[in-house]
């Protein structure tokens, strides 16, 4: 056994809402409908940010520490290559003691991770480039053709390894949801599309077999820009085309039901430009992940911090609690992920729990 078993369930998190609810007087407006009957909050913890260093691994310990006691949060987001695996082992460790204080149950907190780029371990005490040659080339796991821009590969044999060292890293048997990191964004640009989508066809089949394994729930596409850029761009990924290719491997019961991207006031595309095809019309992202059965993550709320300090102010609100409830206001986003580490930004951005998100027309005045 690997670590902890069990998985988010519609018990579990129905349990943590509850909870939050009764306890805590939690807006119920905070949590959200998931796949798969979960609810989940609005607010999810990031951590990408931080040096693979051990004060930062304390840092962000202490945050999933506070965001799984203050009953605010049930989402943890990370990547296997974030702080190079520093971050998923943080997030186990933590997750491990809430679990064994009783402070939470594995079936109440939804763990996700991502994989696809070169992930060198920070604590092998090889340099990169050995660490690669020893773990990766050397065994056959990585071939050098297999490497994107000498970063990210999608060959079967990478991303299973990844995926075993992600769940070892995170102390669970079971991931809830594993995206492809950067996948299209990283790859068409230069395989073109018909290899890179025989590419997703073979990591979508890898997926499947991992959920028929017990082992993943779900996953998804984290991306940046391939999701809302204009059609014409050569780097353009139409989300209908992922459904399409989850649909041939897995049927209606497949398990691409997750996807990730941008959404903050500096970054509004997903919500105002129709750019997705669905069927014979055109979809802004939001919509079309609705109409396709796909659930959305959002990233960057605070735009990397500059929201927080220059963005626009609501009454009763800071400019980072203004930022991150925009985000989380959004119609057909289930959650905002937000990176932070610092006790005092936490109790910031965690106090929002407490309130509904804004209503549709207080989201359209800062939409406009």
């Amino acid at each position: 056994m690997v670590g902890l078993e069990g998985r988010a369930t519609a018990t579990g998190t129905l349990r943590f809402r509850d909870r939050a609810i009764r306890e805590r007087h939690l807006a119920p407006e905070h949590f959200r409908a998931a796949p798969g009957d979960l609810l989940v909050s609005s607010i999810g913890l990031g951590t990408y940010i931080g040096p693979p260093d051990a004060p930062t691994d304390v840092a962000v310990e202490q945050a999933v520490a506070i965001c799984l006691t203050s009953g605010r949060v049930n989402v943890l987001d990370t990547a296997i290559n974030y702080r190079h695996q520093r971050a998923e082992r943080s997030v186990g460790r933590a997750l491990a003691r809430a679990i064994g204080t009783g402070t939470v149950r594995r079936d109440e907190v939804f763990v996700a991770s991502k994989n696809g780029y070169l992930a060198p371990d920070a604590e092998s005490g090889l340099r990169p480039p050995a660490w690669v040659q020893k773990e990766l080339v050397g065994p056959g796991i990585l071939r050098t053709e297999d490497l994107v821009d000498g970063s990210h590969s999608m060959s079967p044999s990478y991303l299973t390894d990844q995926f075993e060292r992600s769940r070892k890293n995170l102390g669970v048997e079971t991931i809830d949801l594993m995206y492809l990191h950067n996948a299209p964004d990283a790859q068409l640009p230069v395989v073109g599309r018909p290899e890179f989508l025989d590419r997703l066809e073979m990591a979508f089949t890898l997926l499947e077999r991992l959920r028929d394994r017990g082992r993943l729930v779900g996953y998804g596409l984290a991306t940046w820009d391939c999701l809302r850029s204009p059609p014409d761009d050569p780097g353009f990924f139409p989300l209908e085309t992922a459904v399409k290719i989850a649909r041939k491997i897995g049927g209606e019961a497949h398990g691409f039901r997750y996807v990730q991207f941008p959404f903050n006031l500096a970054m509004p595309e997903a919500a105002t430009f129709r750019n997705q095809p669905v069927g014979d019309s055109v979809a802004t992202l939001f919509d079309a992940a609705r109409r396709f059965g796909v659930a959305c993550f959002t990233s960057v709320p605070l735009f990397q911090g500059q929201l927080a300090r220059s963005g626009p102010k609501h009454p009763g609100l800071s400019t980072a609690q203004t930022a991150l409830q925009f985000a989380r206001s959004a119609p057909g986003n289930l959650a905002a992920l937000v990176g932070q580490k610092r006790s005092e930004h936490l109790a910031e951005n965690l106090e929002l729990a407490a309130r509904a998100p804004w209503d549709p027309k207080t989201f359209r005045d800062y939409l406009s």
